[in-house]
């Protein structure tokens, strides 16, 4: 009976949240030429987040989060028709020991860029990964452990099962990162590894990328920085397929170094947002690209904001990069964003 009482006392909850994000976007420079649509996920992916816990006792509780992405212009499910192709993790949560999960999560190395590095919140059209390389934001069949902060120090390891029979490593991803968070310093180091091999490709070899990146706050301006190492296949990604209908394809950089410097400025009540990324090609053809990018967003109230933003790159050697928003890939290397995100 004694069992049955405390399950019965035991605090839970499940709450339902997320975004509406719809903009016009105007882009230009590429084969297809001036490109006009209404499109959803410009500032950030719009979504449906279902969140729960249930207090086990003691600081410790079972968490769970299944969050979907969808585009409010055609109602379509995001993320290639995936429920919940977002995230979607059950695990336990401890004040004292850390927090572990399981299922389909963001790596270490996507959240240091989303949250730490990129003044854009990888969106509009300075997102980091136009240009930056992005190892991949998530990972299927992964468990993630994240230690408690101490001092302002943290860590968090991810390891992503690549499920091919007969093949322990095949289609495997690792990640792992130290951060300090304290007062207006942020800083992160990071590491992210992925196998090549599949059920078919052997001895693919894998993708490495090391991550630096720091934000400190001025109040009267607020600075960001962050360094990537990306060496071997698939260490970056493929710039959209010939947008400028080169008679040579882009190809696959399989060793790059990349640099972003940006800043937000408060202004009224909204924000300047600043950004310059450059890759640094270091295989051959050498197709280097920066990224130059200016944007405002306005707020209307704590959850609703209006955003403008205008974005441009220049490609180098044949580089194929585009200007691209928060989910959409670009079609050219210029792109002007006008738009409004809801929180709910």
């Amino acid at each position: 009976m004694a069992s049955m009482s405390n399950f019965a006392s035991a605090q839970s909850g499940v709450t339902m949240s997320g975004m509406v994000d719809l903009g016009l976007v105007h882009e230009s420079g590429g084969a297809a030429g001036s490109v006009n649509k209404i499109t959803s996920g410009v500032e950030n992916g719009s979504r449906i987040i279902f969140k729960g816990y249930e207090d086990l006792g003691d600081g410790n509780s079972a968490i769970f989060l299944l969050e979907s992405g969808f585009q409010a212009d055609t109602g379509a499910l995001g993320q290639g028709g995936l429920l919940f192709g977002r995230q979607g993790y059950v695990g336990l949560s401890s004040k004292r020991l850390g927090t572990l999960t399981l299922g389909r999560q963001y790596t270490p190395n996507y959240l240091i860029m989303a949250g730490v590095a990129d003044p854009f919140a990888a969106g509009l059209a300075g997102v980091f990964s136009a240009v930056f390389a992005n190892s991949g934001a998530r990972v299927n069949n992964s468990v993630k452990y994240v230690t408690p902060k101490s001092h302002g120090v943290f860590a968090e390891a991810l390891y992503g099962a690549g499920e091919v029979a007969g093949e322990v490593s095949a289609g495997s991803a690792a990640g792992a990162a130290l951060g300090y968070s304290e007062g207006k310093l942020n800083a992160r180091l990071g590491y992210a590894w992925r196998s090549n091999d599949t059920a078919v490709i052997k001895n693919g070899g894998s993708a490495r990328n090391i991550l630096m990146a720091m934000n400190y706050d001025f109040e009267a301006v607020k600075m960001f920085f962050a360094y990537g190492i990306n060496r071997g296949l698939n260490s970056a990604q493929l710039p959209s397929a010939n947008a400028y209908g080169y008679k040579v394809a882009p190809v696959l950089s399989t060793a790059s170094n990349d640099v972003l410097i940006g800043a937000t400025v408060p202004v009224g009540l909204g924000r300047v947002i600043l950004s310059a990324v450059h890759k640094d090609d270091r295989s051959k053809p050498n197709q280097d690209a920066t990224l130059l990018a200016v944007g405002y967003s306005y707020n209307l109230s704590k959850r609703t904001d209006l955003y403008v933003a205008y974005g441009h790159i220049d490609n180098h050697s044949g580089a194929g990069y585009t200007v691209n928003s928060a989910i959409d890939i670009g079609s050219g290397n210029r792109a002007f964003n006008l738009g409004m995100r809801h929180l709910f």
